[in-house]
């Protein structure tokens, strides 16, 4: 079974070239691909790897020479070619109702269609949108609501007070809603203070492994529409996270810190709390952020700054210790010039 390259081409709407009767039965990167294989070409460091590719064809941008091989033509390849990985990815169908072993309360609702697997516990008023599917192990704490078409993998916990919108897809044990990290010194001693926050989470939103997002201490803390979060990243009471962000592993945001739409974090950023970070911001691996970023800037070091100024330090840097003997050769000179003794 298969489909062909023409019909691969309709169904995302672009052009091809080539033999559009090939019959392609599955998806691979250049290096894997074997015969009846569609694999694409992004990054044209890969291109050299086409001439040696097993796959039966390609999706490439237009102008790109890609030999003999059928090529769909697409402006985005990447972007065409997760689109045909959805047409081949094994569609997993759930057992829709309760199973035996979970416990959900009398006063919970469920959506049509929505699986419960067994040591899933859904707590009192909470409540599960119609085909959404809480795996093994799964917490939905009270009062708290999942959307509809949405995943939550083993083990993830939902504490009271939490609202997740549709297609939102949470990975395994990712914790949403704990107690943000607020407490009063008083007489040397930390006192808890109470938090009676809750989390939004938007739809569209997907959440790796292991992430935590702390409840807010009095409103809420917020991740909109569409972002995306990856595994090991902690998010502090009341953050508010815009609609589109990137979010990178092991990224750690403060509390009360807001991002703007589309901002992207790469890996271990660290922020403080009770930022300001602009739209489309950009901010590089390791870096740290201590003060309020201006929109559509990329960033980068610890701290953070502008890109462009952060690359010149770091040309800079492997020459210090040579400067630093430069220097004081320098002023040894000025010294016996200057009839001063070192």
């Amino acid at each position: 079974m298969g489909t062909t390259l023409r019909e691969i081409a309709g169904h995302l709407g672009c052009g091809f070239e080539g033999d559009g009767g090939v019959l392609i039965k599955g998806v691979a990167a250049i290096k894997d691909a074997a015969e009846g294989d569609l694999t694409f070409l992004a990054n044209p460091k890969y291109l050299k790897e086409l001439s040696t590719t097993s796959a039966s064809a390609v999706v490439a941008a237009p102008g790109v020479d890609v030999g003999t091989l059928p090529v769909v033509r697409a402006e985005n390849p990447y972007f065409a070619f997760s689109r045909v990985v959805v047409m081949f990815a094994p569609k997993k169908k759930h057992p829709a109702g309760v199973m035996e072993g979970a416990r959900v309360d009398g006063s919970a609702r469920l959506g049509e269609g929505a699986a419960i697997y067994h040591g899933v516990t859904v707590g009192p008023g909470a409540s599960a949108g119609a085909r959404s599917v809480l795996y093994p192990g799964v917490f939905l704490g009270e009062g708290s609501s999942v959307g509809d078409d949405c995943v939550l993998y083993p083990n993830v916990v939902i504490r009271e007070g939490v609202t997740i919108g549709d297609r939102v897809i949470i990975h395994a044990g990712t914790v949403i809603g704990a107690d943000g990290f607020g407490y009063a010194t008083e007489g040397g001693k930390h006192h808890k203070i109470p938090q009676i926050g809750g989390v939004r989470i938007g739809d569209d939103v997907e959440i790796g492994a292991n992430v935590t997002i702390d409840r807010g201490a009095l409103g809420d803390t917020v991740v909109k529409r569409g972002t995306k979060i990856d595994n090991l990243v902690m998010i502090a009471h009341n953050v508010v996270i815009g609609e589109d962000s990137i979010i990178v592993a092991q990224v750690g945001i403060s509390g009360s810190t807001e991002l703007g739409h589309h901002v992207v974090l790469a890996g271990q950023v660290g922020l403080v709390g009770h930022l300001k970070i602009g739209d489309g911001v950009q901010v590089g691996a390791k870096s740290g952020v201590s003060r309020d970023l201006e929109a559509w800037q990329v960033y980068s070091g610890a701290p953070a700054i502008p890109h462009k100024n952060w690359l010149k330090v770091q040309a800079v840097l492997p020459k210090l210790p040579e400067l630093r003997k430069q220097v004081a050769e320098l002023e040894r000179k000025i010294a016996l010039l200057t009839g001063e003794k070192d």
